[in-house]
């Protein structure tokens, strides 16, 4: 184990941007496996719900081919085994499902693949941020697939609700496979490593800037006590008369 460790360091310091690239690929991998499971289990527990029955169909955004209204995320009332589009119960565990993958995504590709040393709010801050854009890009993009998907395996091969499960998971797949090309490159930019001794030269100047500003607190009671001393100093001594 020791041996294989070292040579990965090795490989790690040659070739710096594969071996990202590798870990991301693992790590994206295992991540997915994680959406397999959690995504049929939140399916099935939500459509025990009346959020199955609840339409959720939100931002209008043109036509489709038959005329009737697109919209990003589109997911009528009713199961997809009668003819409707899973309902809110969907959505969510489509949604959980994505935000629970992305989260532990971010630690492990931050702290494991990329090493990143900077800010983790900020790098939290813009994947948020890129993660919402691809959630409405993914969304867009299931309006055209996830019909078809899921017709094919139920009705054309005639699989029922094996189909709808393999339609689950090959839903999953493209919305995998659409994070993982987007967010490698979003990751290269927003998971930075600096030198060391750049980061322990930010913290130094961060606490000599500490130590001025309780300096110049400082100095005013300094500068008064100083001129108490002074007065004192300089007041004569009465004398026997004066007392």
């Amino acid at each position: 184990m020791t041996a294989i460790k070292n040579w990965w360091r090795g490989f790690e310091e040659k070739h710096t941007g594969v071996a990202q690239f590798l870990m991301f690929f693992v790590f994206s991998n295992a991540v997915t496996v994680l959406q397999f499971v959690l995504m049929p289990a939140l399916r099935s527990w939500f459509s025990s719900t009346d959020l199955v029955n609840t339409d959720f169909q939100v931002f209008p955004v043109g036509a489709n081919v038959d005329g009737s209204q697109y919209y990003m995320f589109d997911y009528p009332a009713g199961e997809i085994s009668d003819g409707g589009g899973g309902g809110l119960a969907y959505f969510l565990a489509v949604q959980i499902t994505l935000a629970v993958a992305q989260i532990i995504n971010f630690f492990l590709q931050r702290n494991i693949t990329f090493k990143s040393n900077t800010s983790a709010w900020v790098a939290a801050a813009w994947y948020f941020l890129a993660y919402v854009i691809i959630t409405f890009v993914a969304a867009a993009a299931q309006g055209f697939y996830k019909e078809p998907v899921y017709s094919f395996f139920m009705d054309t091969l005639d699989w029922g609700s094996t189909g709808e499960t393999v339609a689950d998971v090959t839903t999953m797949v493209i919305n995998a496979a659409i994070s993982f090309w987007v967010f490698f490159p979003i990751f290269k930019i927003i998971f930075k490593r600096v030198p060391e001794d750049e980061v322990e030269g930010t913290a130094g100047a961060a606490q000599v800037a500490d130590a001025g500003a309780a300096g110049h607190a400082e100095a005013p009671s300094r500068v008064g006590d100083e001129d108490a001393t002074a007065a004192t100093t300089a007041s004569p001594d009465p004398g026997p008369e004066g007392r």
